[in-house]
């Protein structure tokens, strides 16, 4: 690679930063919404408020536009037949009761393996999965399940599974719902769009009252979201495909809102990157399918005004659509002030409300395209 021939926002190693361990939240505040939120009110100033604010800081006739996917308890402990322990982590649905998983270890899981669970009790369900093949993609296994009785196995997950916390968070005392936002309906999705489990059922009835209306899209968050970013030339990375709903319904209240003057507030990276990657034939689209859509500076906006979102891991592929929203540098001078004023990071931190007045615009930024479509 020539690096001369590459910007530094095009660069992996731009995006890193130092945070002190002790600011990796490891458990969710209570209440929800009595996080602390960093609000950037344009391209030079920010501020330190909470959570709870929101309706404050936002304006009638704004659209939050939240994902309803909801976790599924999708970390299951298992052992060969030879007696051999195996933790599998659940990705993504490929067809009835086969799964793309991660799986340790990887190495003797090799196709043709099978893993049985302990039998649920009292029901006296049992499962086995057998591994089928290998995914170069994600090094992980498809593996097929069966239940004895027949049924899927998203019917019977939570009997054996549980709740796929990141590895970051090794001591918790969080309960799983915790892990869910209080509007998750659609299950499919192996970790959580954290953004959202700042909401409230008090702080909704506060946003109506103001009237900040609300639509929904579904991205089932799967590895896409969380795998790392390996090449130093961010342009050559692929994003794995993940699954997306954007109804109909969403199209529409996008439409009018724009049409009347209002902004488009995507709360978490996954809502921006399922309105984004609905819209890459230029506007948006009812769609249902997957969006490999990456987002980093220089990339076009086409439908997000502003951004609701929780902090990211350095050198994330979350890190750089921040970055495309509000600037790199600016993104990673924010982040050492959170860290200066003690913010608690990633999941279960605190977060960050981005508005509209603080993204770049065209005028403020080169452009380099940087998206695939769905």
């Amino acid at each position: 690679m020539n690096e001369s021939s590459v910007d530094a926002d095009q660069l992996l190693s731009s995006y890193d930063y130092g945070l002190p361990e002790g600011q990796i939240a490891q458990s969710p505040v209570t209440p929800r919404d009595s996080a602390r939120l960093l609000v950037v009110e344009d391209q030079q100033r920010h501020r330190h408020q909470v959570f709870r604010d929101l309706p404050d800081l936002l304006r009638a006739n704004d659209l939050l536009v939240l994902n309803n996917t909801r976790v599924i308890p999708a970390r299951l402990y298992g052992q060969k037949t030879t007696g051999t322990a195996v933790e599998i982590l659940l990705l993504e649905e490929q067809q009835r009761n086969q799964w793309l998983a991660l799986v340790k270890p990887g190495r003797r899981l090799k196709p043709g393996s099978q893993v049985i669970f302990a039998a649920h009790q009292p029901t006296g369900i049992s499962l086995r999965a057998t591994v089928v093949a290998s995914d170069e993609a994600t090094r992980g296994r498809i593996l097929q399940f069966e239940v004895s009785d027949g049924r899927s196995l998203l019917e019977v997950v939570d009997q054996f599974g549980q709740m796929p916390l990141p590895p970051y968070i090794t001591g918790s005392d969080s309960e799983p719902e915790q892990y869910q936002t209080v509007y998750a309906d659609r299950v499919g999705a192996v970790a959580a769009p954290t953004a959202g489990l700042h909401f409230t059922p008090e702080l909704f009835n506060r946003l109506d009252e103001k009237g900040i209306q609300r639509a929904f899209v579904t991205l089932h968050v799967g590895v896409g979201t969380f795998r790392p970013v390996e090449t130093e030339d961010i342009r050559h990375h692929q994003m794995h495909g993940e699954w997306i709903e954007v109804p109909e319904e969403t199209v529409a209240q996008v439409r009018a809102i724009k049409a009347n003057g209002g902004r488009v507030i995507a709360v978490g990276t996954t809502a921006v990157r399922s309105l984004e990657g609905a819209s890459q034939s230029g506007d948006l689209r009812s769609y249902c399918g997957k969006t490999n859509l990456f987002i980093y500076p220089g990339y076009q906006w086409r439908v997000v005004d502003g951004l609701v979102t929780n902090f990211h891991l350095p050198k994330s592929s979350l890190l750089m659509l921040v970055s495309g929203l509000i600037g790199r540098e600016r993104a990673l001078d924010l982040y050492q002030d959170a860290i200066a004023q003690h913010y608690r990071f990633y999941s279960f931190g605190d977060a960050m409300l981005i508005l509209p007045e603080a993204r770049l615009t065209s005028d403020s930024s080169d452009r380099h395209q940087s998206s695939n479509s769905p």
